[in-house]
């Protein structure tokens, strides 16, 4: 049965700080200047373009291997929805932030506003789960999230997630989404719990969430690992 079938801008800008840290940057494609700010200070810049553009090479691999029923996590603006759509693949999209579903569904693809640990259709009959764009983040315990992707998809099921370079390991802390501001300081978002897991660490961390790295492979400058549910 196909599984379909069962089925504003920154908190200290404008005073409301709101469940969803990246909301703010989701609602404006055009954005710049945003960053990922981790507890221990580092700062990462956000591709805001890239998230509200059409699939890059990178995505276009994952696409190439999906060959069933896939659940984009954290789908964000849609376009691996999209893209895996166009190819002929049953997708749905889920997210947290209401901003980001209409998004995917203006984009002409199926997305749920849900959290992905609530309950979803099809779950134990998905092919394929994704977690990109750092979205093993989610939550901030990679673990468990990757736990939850076990239990949506069938026995010959693969969780596709993207991974830090080596010497990155296992991050976990608070996170906020940030601005830069006329004056020149920056405007920080909502505090959420985030994390990064590196093409090393993720071993450990799938074989505790009773997964097993088949394979880890690299497109240009980004990571990437295939998991398969363990023995």
């Amino acid at each position: 049965m196909n599984p379909v079938d069962t089925a504003a801008r920154v908190a200290e800008s404008t005073g409301n700080a709101g469940a969803d840290g990246f909301a703010a940057v989701l609602a404006d494609g055009a954005a710049d200047g945003r960053w990922l700010v981790d507890g221990d200070g580092v700062r990462r810049p956000l591709p805001v373009a890239r998230w509200h553009g059409d699939a890059e090479p990178a995505v276009a691999a994952l696409v190439g291997r999906c060959a069933g029923p896939t659940l984009d996590l954290g789908c964000g603006p849609g376009r691996l929805t999209v893209a895996l759509t166009r190819a002929g693949r049953t997708t749905v999209g889920v997210d947290v932030s209401a901003t980001a579903v209409r998004l995917t569904r203006a984009r002409g693809a199926v997305a749920l506003h849900r959290d992905l640990f609530d309950p979803l259709p099809g779950e134990g009959r998905w092919a394929h789960a994704v977690l990109i764009d750092g979205n093993i983040g989610i939550g901030g315990e990679p673990i468990e999230l990757l736990r939850r992707c076990r239990e949506l998809l069938d026995s010959g099921g693969t969780v596709l997630v993207e991974l830090e370079p080596p010497g990155a390991g296992l991050w976990q802390g608070q996170a906020r989404v940030a601005a830069a501001h006329g004056t020149g300081r920056l405007l920080l978002g909502p505090a959420f719990r985030w994390a990064r897991l590196d093409v090393r660490a993720v071993h450990p961390v799938a074989e505790a969430a009773g997964l097993a790295v088949r394979q880890v492979f690299r497109r240009g400058r980004r990571w990437f690992g295939e998991l398969t549910p363990g023995r």
